[in-house]
Order: structure tokens, then sequence, then C-alpha cells
């Protein structure tokens, strides 16, 4: 498995306005709806690029008024979803 690493500078990383606690999962929340909003991540892999639960990023996208997309592969897995759990 390859990994991607990006190297943010101290000056610019210290500038964010952020507990240095909170910056790492910050970046990556901001990076992940970004990618989303632009098409380059699916939702899926824009959730576990934010380590968040589906509802946590659905909830995250609102905040952001970014409309989720919704494709044809997503509401057939949502309705063999429903199938089984009925």
């Amino acid at each position: 498995m390859s990994r991607l690493v990006l190297e943010i500078p101290n000056d610019v990383a210290e500038s964010l306005q952020l507990p240095q606690s909170e910056r790492l999962s910050r970046i990556q929340r901001e990076l992940a709806v970004r990618l989303y909003q632009k098409g380059l991540l699916s939702f899926g892999r824009a959730r576990e690029l934010a380590q968040m639960t589906k509802w946590e990023f659905h909830s995250l996208l609102g905040d952001e008024a970014i409309e989720r997309s919704y494709d044809l592969e997503e509401l057939d897995n949502d309705l063999n979803t429903l199938e089984h759990l009925a």
C-alpha cells in the first residue's frame, strides 16, 4: 500500500488558528471536503480521508453547504440495505 505524505512548513502550521492537537484532523477534514466538492474523491473515499462515519461526513457537508451527489450505485446500495433490514 502506498502512502502520500503532505509536508506543511512549521511556520504555516503555526499560523493555523487551531490547537496543535486539532491541526492534523482539521486539515484532513478540510482536504476531504474540498476534494469531494470538486469531484476528485467519492463520498466514501472522502469520508475515509476525513476519518468520519458516513453520518458525520454527511453532516459536515451540510455544515459547509455542500450538496451531496447521489448516484445510481449509491441508490442501489441503499435499496439493498433496506431490503436486508426489512
